[in-house]
């Protein structure tokens, strides 16, 4: 027999509409950036460097609308641990654990410019799509272009974002992050932002479906951590493979003290 009260209930179902609602915003919203908003942006701005800086800060300010919708709507509720370092940051790797759909979303929503990292199948999403290539955002594709692309935009002051485990975090999984954002810090010689990501209850994890609303409202907690300097691993270690395979151990244990 449930222990819960008809107002506990109630809130739930709400949570469950309010829910729905706010993936209908995002996708409606995605529909007008991508064939509204953006292509006036082209048309305005010819320059391709200044418009992907204009796409970026648009998309700041919608996703902040959203999650600020979100959170009016209670669906959820957020805070945000020592956000001037963050956007403070410049010339800079931004790497984060992904326990959550919207955690691109929560951080792109506080920095008016942020490049990012996106695995290939985002690519062929119809409400994403047109948003990630405005934006020039990073294709997880060949390795080599990929290293190149990343180079370029870090050497131009830009702040990248990167998710290193590849996909949201499985609660049943040890997580492992693949080299990738090791391999950008060495090669591109630069330092690593740590941002860490935790929601209670789970919300929108690899394993749930939208509608699987958690009993209680979800809190997510981005914790701004010191940034990791990659110059110890540079002067430590001949080969850069050796360097950014023994940085990304100590990513590992950084984003996921627990489990190392």
């Amino acid at each position: 027999m449930s222990t819960f009260s008809i107002a506990q209930r109630l809130n739930k179902s709400w949570r469950i509409i309010a829910t729905a609602g706010c993936f209908s915003l995002f996708g409606l919203g995605a529909l007008l950036l991508t064939f509204m908003i953006f292509p006036l942006i082209s048309l305005l701005t010819p320059n391709h460097q200044q418009r992907e800086i204009k796409v970026q800060s648009t998309i700041q300010r919608t996703f902040n609308f959203f999650c600020r919708t979100m959170r009016f709507l209670k669906v959820i509720d957020y805070r945000f641990d020592n956000l001037i370092a963050l956007k403070e940051d410049k010339h800079s790797l931004i790497v984060a654990n992904h326990p959550s759909l919207i955690d691109y979303v929560l951080i792109a929503s506080q920095l008016p410019q942020c490049d990012c990292l996106v695995k290939a199948s985002i690519w062929r999403n119809p409400f994403i799509k047109g948003i990630v290539k405005a934006a020039g955002y990073i294709p997880n594709r060949d390795p080599e272009s990929l290293l190149e692309s990343c180079n370029q935009r870090l050497q131009q002051g830009n702040v990248l974002l990167i998710f290193p485990e590849g996909t949201r975090t499985t609660a049943t999984k040890t997580p492992k992050l693949q080299r990738g954002a090791a391999q950008i810090a060495i090669r591109s010689q630069v330092n690593i932002r740590v941002v860490h990501i935790t929601v209670s209850p789970s919300f929108l994890t690899k394993e749930q479906k939208w509608y699987q609303v958690p009993d209680k409202k979800p809190f997510f907690l981005i914790e701004i951590k010191n940034k990791i300097s990659i110059e110890s691993y540079l002067k430590e270690h001949s080969s850069p493979t050796t360097a950014a395979r023994q940085l990304n151990k100590h990513l590992a244990s950084t984003l996921f003290p627990t489990d190392v």
